[in-house]
């Protein structure tokens, strides 16, 4: 109910500038299919800081997206609800317990039965929300855009880093990870993905940045449920520079879109998180594609996934 899950977040604004037909709040979640949730936690950033703020750029941005896609029509009607951000004001110097309080309200939207779209914030934040998911869907692939693995063990003094959410994902949750876009790589890393090729896929960017060839090979690495989180660095840099670490040699827009496409054509996706924006003073661009991005994967869902 949203009664419970206002206990524990703080206002915002709603995600898009759409027509709003519902007499009240708690009428407007009820009728939604998507509902939107923030993260503002950046507690383990180790370049640059500033994700917190990035669920609300997004949502600012995204009240002068087009109502109408050309390819997928009034997204929108789905209905579009979204409950704040996530109150992590007396926790945020605690990632562990950032990430239970995320887990916390994400079950209990999932419980709801609602397509969770949650907005970060540093990548930590998705193993919160993949958990609730895990305990709905046993059989759960996590499909991942990042330029880095993130499988380390631990980084910055933790084992809930940023750089280490895939790790946990894999090893604590049980679930399957394919990540794309990936470009930067640890030793550490490398081996875990040589010893855990049967849980652990990668697409590097220097591999499938300009052509289609790995889709279908991609596709199969996944399980019939899937997960989606979006590490917007993931993205090439001339698009997407506002991130913690840009690093060069990233996807591009059509490339990225054209097969996540595919992903939602063929497979059932859950949810989704658009992560590690961290916004750039006077260049709204990022902020504008981000809120883009999250209206095209609702669109996606919509067409293919939702029953």
């Amino acid at each position: 109910m949203l009664s419970d899950i206002r206990e524990h977040v703080l206002g915002s604004l709603q995600f898009g500038a759409f027509p709003y037909d519902s007499k009240s709040d708690s009428e407007a979640y009820k009728k939604s299919k998507v509902v939107i949730m923030g993260v503002p936690f950046d507690g383990t950033a180790t370049y640059q800081a500033g994700t917190k703020i990035g669920p609300n750029a997004i949502l600012n941005a995204s009240v002068n997206v087009e109502p109408y896609d050309d390819e997928l029509g009034e997204i929108y009607s789905i209905e579009i609800f979204t409950v704040g951000t996530l109150n992590i004001e007396e926790i945020h110097t605690n990632p562990r317990k950032v990430i239970d309080a995320v887990y916390n309200v994400s079950k209990r939207i999932v419980k709801d039965g609602k397509f969770l779209v949650t907005l970060g914030g540093e990548h930590s934040i998705s193993q919160g929300v993949i958990k609730a998911y895990k305990e709905k869907y046993k059989k759960l692939s996590i499909l991942q855009l990042d330029a880095h693995l993130d499988l380390m063990e631990q980084f910055g003094g933790t084992r809930y880093s940023h750089a280490s959410v895939s790790r946990r994902v894999v090893e604590d949750l049980k679930c399957k990870v394919t990540s794309f876009g990936v470009r930067v790589v640890s030793g550490e890393e490398k081996e875990f993905v040589k010893k855990n090729k049967d849980c652990v896929a990668v697409f590097y960017a220097k591999d499938i940045y300009d052509n289609d060839d790995w889709h279908e090979e991609a596709l199969e690495t996944l399980d019939n449920y899937v997960y989606i989180t979006l590490d917007v660095d993931g993205l090439d840099t001339s698009i997407m520079p506002a991130t913690g670490t840009p690093v060069p040699g990233g996807l591009g827009w059509y490339k990225t879109i054209d097969f996540l496409r595919k992903v939602y054509k063929e497979r059932k996706v859950v949810g989704f998180d658009v992560v590690e924006l961290k916004p750039n003073p006077c260049n709204e661009a990022p902020n504008f594609l981000a809120a883009n991005l999250v209206y095209k994967n609702i669109g996606f869902y919509k067409l293919y996934t939702q029953l």
